[in-house]
């Protein structure tokens, strides 16, 4: 298996493209094709559990590893990790609908499920590519991917890792989670403005190369924990293809028959893994894109322009508060045939104009592939009540944004195929909002008072990480301005 980059043709194996992270160039890494799964594997991934679904999943990507290499990242990532040991739960909420539950994890969100991963497979990468330097892991969060990064990497030898969130864009609870993250190896650090503010400048200190100098003086290299890593992308394959097998296997569907998938996404990194697996043999049908209130994707599938030159809105579904979806590009290499040079024009055009349009016949394409919708706020939240009134389950708020859509496009379309919906985060990561949407009488003030309500009020359990947290010292307070996230770096890492 090789790996490309979708703005210059490359021709690199996994370990380097997980270790560097972005390609020189700026593109992001891709497989120059993808591996099938054939029925044989398909039988056999069915009578196995998650790790061994993990295994034989990243074996067909990761064929510069050796077999022992990858069963030690996937036993470290996932042995004693997850609730009851199964990562990945599906839960049927209808005839047709089923919540895959990617939030049982140490943080309680779906990066879990990578960035338990990631850091095993980056410091494998390391050691057979980057000749034992310092391995410095940049991250922007929009709130769940900051702390699943710092838990996953805290004092991974030969590793530091700096986050950098937005001061005013996560909510108390992810702020919380990351302010108060131990480790010797971690920093972390607000800035003065949105989610893309932190990922644009993370992605221009990535290519400084006055900055890339300093830190090779200082034996050291720049990695990302976000999914513009592959090593981040290649692990939320996985977990659909198990969806598969438990539907298969729980009788629920037969081999073959078609599913569709629901994601809530900003950043279109889990719904494009979702692509991927598509593109493996997975019977995927339709891919429905959920966005909350900013509604670029939704803009995008249903015109084919991506423009992000509109109003950004914070809303209760902070993680997907985005308006520069950077996986996206991925998705356009494939829809273009893999023509980096069309890519690159489209990145530039979005640089510098802060638009794109893709043509019909690639229009033609990605309508054929996915459906979109959006909601605003207080449709998330008559839909979290809606959904507790009827059958008992407690979502958060972005989980509630991708129900709400599967229902509309169910609406439209008349469409019963089998569908899972991912399901995000828990709800206490987000308690305000959801309180707020099955009981709103004298709201308490305090966060965790609204955990603590929310629990008795709905029954259900608080999550052990979070409940923790009340008692944990807050560690980092540091504040900064867009363009001193490289003064910060500086400071970080002492160079």
């Amino acid at each position: 298996m090789r790996f490309t980059s979708t703005r210059a043709k490359t021709n690199i194996e996994s370990a380097q493209a997980i270790a560097m992270g972005l390609s020189k160039d700026g593109g992001l890494f891709v497989p120059e094709s993808f591996p099938k799964i054939s029925d044989s594997l398909v039988d056999k991934l069915i009578d196995l559990d998650y790790k061994g679904r993990a295994f034989e999943v990243l074996r067909l990507y990761l064929t510069d590893f050796t077999d022992e290499e990858i069963k030690y990242c996937v036993n470290g990532a996932y042995e004693n990790k997850f609730d009851n040991n199964i990562p990945a739960p599906l839960t049927q909420l209808s005839d047709s609908a089923f919540m895959l539950e990617l939030w049982h994890g140490p943080t309680c969100a779906f990066k879990d499920m990578a960035l338990q991963l990631l850091p095993y497979l980056l410091t494998k990468s390391a050691s057979k590519v980057a000749d034992g330097k310092t391995m410095v892991i940049l991250v922007a969060t929009s709130g769940d991917t900051g702390k699943a990064a710092l838990d996953g990497f805290a004092d991974v030898e030969n590793t530091k890792i700096i986050v950098f969130y937005p001061e005013d864009g996560v909510s108390p609870m992810q702020k919380l989670q990351m302010t108060t993250q131990m480790g010797n190896n971690v920093s972390v650090c607000a800035i003065k403005g949105n989610f893309d503010d932190a990922q644009t400048g993370v992605k221009t200190i990535f290519s400084d190369e006055k900055m890339k100098q300093l830190l090779a003086e200082n034996n050291m290299e720049f990695s990302s924990a976000n999914s513009i890593n592959f090593g981040r992308l290649v692990p939320q394959i996985v977990y659909y293809v198990s969806a598969y097998c438990d539907l298969v296997k729980s009788g629920k569907i037969n081999k073959g028959d078609s599913f569709n998938v629901v994601v809530p996404t900003g950043n279109f990194g889990n719904i494009l893994a979702a692509y991927y697996a598509k593109q493996m043999g997975l019977p995927v049908a339709k891919l429905i894109c959920a966005s909350n209130k900013n509604n670029i994707l939704t803009d995008f599938i249903n015109t084919g322009v991506y423009d992000r030159n509109r109003d950004f809105y914070t809303t209760a579904s902070p993680s997907m508060d985005i308006l520069i979806s950077s996986n996206l590009e991925r998705l356009l290499f494939e829809l273009y045939n893999k023509d980096e040079t069309v890519i690159s024009g489209l990145m530039a055009d979005l640089s510098s104009k802060g638009k794109y349009a893709i043509s019909d016949e690639v229009k033609a394409k990605l309508q054929a592939e996915f459906a979109a919708g959006c909601c605003d706020d207080d449709e998330t939240k008559a839909q979290i009540k809606k959904l507790f009134d009827s059958c008992g389950y407690l979502c958060d708020t972005h989980t509630a944004v991708a129900v709400k859509v599967y229902e509309d496009y169910v609406a439209k379309t008349g469409d019963k195929t089998p569908t899972v919906i991912a399901s995000t985060a828990s709800p206490y990561k987000f308690a305000a909002s959801v309180l707020s949407a099955v009981d709103n009488e004298n709201m308490p003030e305090s966060e965790f008072d609204m955990v603590d309500k929310l629990s008795k009020v709905t029954n259900t359990d608080i999550p052990t990480p979070l409940a923790g947290l009340k008692s944990k010292e807050v560690i980092h307070k540091n504040v900064c301005d867009k363009q001193d996230m490289s003064q910060f770096i500086k400071q970080s890492l002492n160079i």
